[in-house]
């Protein structure tokens, strides 16, 4: 197995920091899926409605690296790697103003995902900076697990107001309370509550575009626009897609209910998955 990329333009550079920095406020750690065309950063968790990840994270290749070369395993030509997630949200951000980033895959004590980093100097000088980052190879036999998550039968899809706004929201009832429901319907109304011994708070919202599939994801069952469908989630997992650098285009929050939400972040070369599991009352 070969891996070794680059990247010259430091607003890529920015970007996958931003990136790699909003998924390590969720976990530790990720298996980083390697493809030719891919990037792939994947969280999994128990097996729901959507498989069995969690998050799921994919950039296009093309449009972050200046060079990218892959030799896999086998005819699929992808490499899996376990990795702390953290550590390499670290390295990056000590690349933030580098001239050159490469990044390797290495064999040192063990396989590691090495990155050099050259910065600039007061001098006009250059030096190197490594960051060598512990990995495991996933079998193949595990492969399987750590696949792009299948959609659901969703029944209410809307896109979301913006999340500096959400953020506002969340952290006053994160004092409040562990848990959130989030209900939605077709005709862009849209409710945060919490609800406790002592007392309900309800945010509303109203006019929000609805968003339509084009396949048969959504529920066929669902006949009324006004119907309010909902999920009871965990208030921190739904606070995490709002706390991070990543700043999306588009969020889009399909409501499985009673099952869940799947939540997807968008920015231009960049699709963020959250799916967050519903909790009974």
């Amino acid at each position: 197995m070969r891996f070794r990329a680059k990247l010259l333009d430091i607003t890529c550079i920015d970007h996958l920091s931003r990136v790699v920095s909003t998924l390590a406020r969720s976990v530790k750690a990720c298996v980083l899926r390697l493809s030719s065309d891919k990037v792939c950063f994947v969280i999994s968790g128990g097996r729901g409605p959507v498989g069995g990840a969690n998050i799921w994270c994919e950039l296009s290749q093309s449009n972050v690296f200046d060079e990218y070369r892959i030799e896999g395993k086998d005819e699929s030509n992808e490499i899996y790697l376990e990795l702390n997630i953290e550590q390499l949200s670290r390295a990056l951000k000590s690349a933030l103003t580098a001239q050159v980033l490469k990044i390797k895959l290495t064999k040192k004590q063990g396989p590691c995902l090495t990155l050099e980093i050259l910065l600039p100097t007061m001098t006009g000088a250059h030096r190197t900076v490594v960051h060598d980052i512990p990995v495991a190879v996933v079998p193949v036999r595990l492969w399987p697990d750590y696949q792009e998550p299948d959609m659901p039968e969703i029944d209410v899809s809307i896109y979301l107001p913006p999340l500096k706004l959400l953020k506002n929201i969340v952290d006053r009832m994160k004092t409040m309370s562990n848990f959130v429901t989030i209900s939605a319907n077709m005709n862009g109304e849209l409710n945060i509550k919490l609800q406790t011994d002592s007392v309900t708070v309800t945010t509303y919202f109203k006019d929000l575009q609805n968003h339509h599939f084009q396949d048969t994801s959504m529920s066929e069952s669902r006949d009324n626009d006004l119907t309010m469908c909902e999920a009871r989630v965990d208030i921190r997992k739904f606070s995490q897609f709002v706390q991070g650098q990543f700043v999306p285009t588009k969020v889009i929050c399909n409501v499985i209910d009673g099952r869940g939400l799947q939540i997807f972040l968008l920015h231009e070369d960049v699709s963020l998955q959250y799916y967050i599991p519903a909790v009974s009352t």
